[in-house]
């Protein structure tokens, strides 16, 4: 991995929130590249229940102060920025009051997924990729994890299909269990349409569940990784049947070879 550049995005991510499949993943494989040789940046949602203070984290003024356009509303973003000690690598967060202020992840406290959680994933997409364009980084391999980051394929090749600073790009995205019960919201299709995406590409997400949006990820990756040992039978089915690459589930103690060889071999063949 010596020298290249590796853009993590991910849904949760380790010591910020608990450990789970998808926050631990989502620190060990960014961990890996850069012990590797690699350049890594990471991003995820500064979610209110972050401890700031604890965490350490602060405003990147020079990167904050643009407005993304959600469903034809303005919505502010800030960046914010933290390391993760040990191990010396920065951590770049996407907030906004409306969407990340509230005091918990996904769910409310009955358990219920919070009805705007279809516009976060589209801001945190759209986030990442304007910071990213502000840093004037390239990528040669983008890394998502999570499904609330599911969306960054879709809008890399649709909306920013002319950005030049991702043309050669490769993403590469681990598919996890489960991630929400239900779908989100039912408008969820016009929002993205309106960002000019045709409805076409996006037909699955008329029933915007946890299978139909990570089938849009899938389709819109470069490389596929199973990250669960267990996924749904109908989004098994799916990458099974899409023409890319596919590393099969590897166990967490073995993943760094598997992961290392998948990238050389695979992904920026």
């Amino acid at each position: 991995m010596n020298g290249k550049k590796i853009l993590f995005v991910s849904s949760e991510l380790v010591p910020y929130l608990p450990e789970n499949e998808v926050s631990l993943m989502s620190y060990e494989t960014p961990r890996m590249v850069n012990s590797n040789g690699g350049q890594i940046r990471i991003f995820m949602p500064r979610f209110g229940n972050i401890n700031e203070r604890r965490h350490q984290l602060h405003e990147v003024i020079r990167l904050s102060g643009m407005n993304l356009v959600i469903n034809d509303m303005d919505m502010p973003l800030i960046i914010k920025v933290a390391s993760i000690p040990r191990e010396r690598i920065q951590v770049y967060f996407i907030d906004n009051e409306e969407y990340f202020k509230r005091k918990a992840t996904f769910t409310d406290e009955d358990g219920k997924g919070f009805p705007d959680n279809d516009e976060r994933a589209i801001f945190f997409a759209k986030g990442v990729v304007e910071t990213v364009k502000k840093l004037n980084w390239s990528p040669d391999i983008i890394h998502v994890h999570g499904w609330m980051a599911s969306l960054l394929p879709l809008y890399l090749k649709k909306f920013y299909a002319d950005e030049p600073l991702f043309s050669e790009s490769k993403i590469v995205l681990s598919v996890y269990g489960q991630g929400f019960e239900g779908s989100l919201n039912s408008d969820m299709i016009k929002k993205i349409a309106f960002d000019g995406v045709p409805e076409e590409s996006i037909k699955s997400l008329e029933d915007p569940s946890y299978n139909n949006l990570l089938k849009v990820a899938v389709d819109f990756s470069d490389a596929v990784i199973l990250a669960a040992e267990e996924l749904p039978n109908e989004l098994e089915t799916h990458i099974s049947e899409v023409q890319k690459p596919v590393l099969p589930y590897v166990p967490i103690q073995e993943f760094e070879e598997a992961y290392l060889n998948f990238y050389n071999t695979e992904v920026l063949k």
